[in-house]
């Protein structure tokens, strides 16, 4: 059960861990299921097709993505009471739910660079959160999350150019000088729950054998009225659609200036392009 520490915590430091939210037998059984459609094929959103015998692991392995749009287990996971009433608690309100992902992250795979959700989620007002379940456990070797504490304070980041050799993902926003990133060691079952202007990012797996999976469901608040034209429809947390407006892309952004002998986030940034979620 959430509890007043719990919440004390995700307000100083915009994520918080539900330690064994789901048990052994759950994180099997979806372990199992999706393990068992990757292995069937592509279906809607995969972004990359399948192939088996690709050097990159990721082309092997590629993530899904609204797979509760099709897949029944996936639509009752994003919705499962567990998970509401952990974000609830959190935001104060009841959230929408908006997406579904699995990374499978097998030996090999590369992570992915620093970024904040809600540049591309778009949640107007407020933002969007993420309830991140770890289906192995986790840890730096296999390309465990990786967080910074505080910045779901900040504003919305301009991106720069990311590693490609280390990161799927070809964006990622700058840190300061001796900003500090925290990895977040998970055991299968446990679920972390961030805010969508926290900058987090994950290591590459350097395993040999290994995976590193994870269910991923994205949300907003429950005050929002507006969001990216890809995670329509919005669901309320009894699986109803909902109509909400689209947001626009390419909003302002931040850029880190020294101010009386400290980093600060001034406005002045112009995002033109708002790329696909992850």
């Amino acid at each position: 059960m959430l509890t007043s520490e719990d919440q004390q915590f995700f307000e100083e430091n915009g994520y918080v861990v539900a330690r064994g939210l789901f048990s052994s037998d759950e994180v099997i059984r979806y372990r199992e299921h999706f393990m068992a459609l990757r292995k069937h094929g592509s279906y809607p959103g995969d972004f990359v097709g399948v192939e088996p015998s690709s050097n990159d692991a990721l082309k092997r392995y590629p993530r899904m993505i609204h797979m509760h749009r099709w897949d029944e287990l996936s639509l009752q996971w994003l919705l499962d009471q567990r998970l509401n009433a952990w974000l609830s608690g959190l935001l104060g309100r009841e959230p929408y739910a908006v997406q579904t992902m699995l990374y499978f992250k097998p030996a090999g795979a590369r992570g992915q660079a620093l970024h904040q959700d809600n540049f591309y989620l778009r949640a107007q007002p407020g933002t969007c959160m993420a309830a991140w379940l770890a289906l192995d456990p986790c840890d730096p070797a296999n390309g465990c999350m990786q967080v910074v504490p505080g910045s779901h304070r900040w504003q919305l980041l301009c991106t720069v150019k990311a590693d490609t050799t280390l990161s799927f993902t070809d964006v990622t926003v700058p840190l300061p000088a001796g900003q500090q990133v925290q990895p977040i060691v998970m055991a299968a079952g446990d679920v972390l729950f961030f805010n969508g202007a926290l900058v987090h990012g994950s290591f590459p797996n350097t395993t040999t054998d290994r995976f590193r999976r994870a269910l991923i469901g994205h949300y907003i608040e429950g005050a929002a009225e507006q969001v990216a034209q890809f995670y329509h429809p919005a669901l309320r947390m009894d699986g109803t659609p909902l109509e909400l407006a689209t947001s626009s892309g390419g909003g302002t952004c931040g850029v880190w200036v020294e101010h009386d002998g400290r980093h600060v986030v001034e406005m002045v940034g112009q995002e033109r392009v708002v790329r696909k979620h992850e």
